[in-house]
């Protein structure tokens, strides 16, 4: 058996250093790694979290006036159509998150998802405005 000692032996500085610093920088690559998806981790957590913030419980009753989301595809949407059709009104409520609704104008009812539906709130009331018209000064 030789030991490492030996000019001649196997295990000599020039063949260790190195495999020790291949070692070294791929321990390092690991650590960077680990801490890459520990990072990763804890940002999914917190955009989850904002997320689930913003969802808005919507609470529909029966006989409410809601709008409908107009979902189909369109290449060029025009900037000033609307995207709600209705008023509607809900007829039924179903335990897993369905509605059905009752379109005013056809009265035609069909079940949609209560993601596609908003309140309807009516316009603002308006009071009649008195018209003053000026007369031409007197010269």
């Amino acid at each position: 058996m030789k030991f490492p000692d030996e000019p001649d032996s196997l295990c000599t500085l020039s063949i260790i250093e190195p495999i020790v610093q291949e070692v070294f920088e791929l321990d390092c690559q690991n650590k960077l790694e680990e801490d890459f998806l520990e990072n990763l981790e804890i940002e999914d957590k917190e955009t989850k979290v904002f997320h689930v913030a913003r969802i808005s419980n919507k609470n529909f009753t029966v006989g409410q006036k809601v709008l409908l989301q107009h979902s189909k595809l369109k290449f060029f949407p025009g900037k000033l159509r609307s995207r709600w059709l209705g008023p509607h009104v809900i007829t039924k409520i179903f335990a897993n998150g369905a509605v059905e609704i009752q379109s005013l104008k056809t009265k035609n009812t069909f079940k949609v998802n209560d993601h596609q539906l908003k309140e309807y709130r009516k316009g603002f009331q308006t009071e009649p405005v008195e018209i003053m018209y000026l007369e031409d000064p007197i010269l």
